[in-house]
């Protein structure tokens, strides 16, 4: 039996079904997994009015939920597959579990981490961004529609 390995798009996909239960919940459609040695090991999604915690960001729930999994909290082998940007607190909780590799759809063009300007990743921590970027945007745009209709 061959090893199989999973793409990108395949965990940016399980990230997507974490923002579709996010939006069906009224909150701010974004997802993420965290994946080690090409297993899921952490799924998560905003929390913020469900625990009325403004630090319950998708990757801070996922976070938590690996380093408990993995009883480390070092994620250096993983993978954190996010619908949307980082923001700066998601970006910094990035650095101190110097997370291997940040793989993101769509950018965050208002609170973003990237839009400090200064490096704020582990300087270790690979980046992809835009991994089915069309997809990550149409859920936040459609979101923010329903909200304002």
């Amino acid at each position: 039996m061959g090893l199989t390995v999973f793409s990108d798009e395949y965990f940016m996909n399980e990230a997507l079904k974490e923002a579709r239960k996010a939006f069906d919940a009224g909150e701010v459609p974004v997802g993420a997994v965290i994946v080690c040695n090409d297993r899921i090991v952490a799924r998560a999604h905003n929390l913020t009015e469900t625990l009325n915690d403004v630090t319950a960001h998708a990757e801070m729930q996922a976070f938590t939920a690996a380093a408990n999994y993995l009883n480390s909290k070092y994620l250096r082998d993983c993978i954190l597959y996010v619908t949307l940007e980082p923001c700066i607190m998601c970006a910094g909780g990035a650095y101190w579990s110097q997370i291997g590799r940040i793989v993101y759809g769509a950018d965050d063009d208002k609170r973003g981490y990237s839009l400090i300007g200064a490096p704020v990743l582990h300087p270790a921590t690979k980046l992809e961004k835009g991994v089915l970027a069309a997809a990550c945007s149409r859920l936040m745009t459609e979101f923010f529609q329903k909200k304002r209709s």
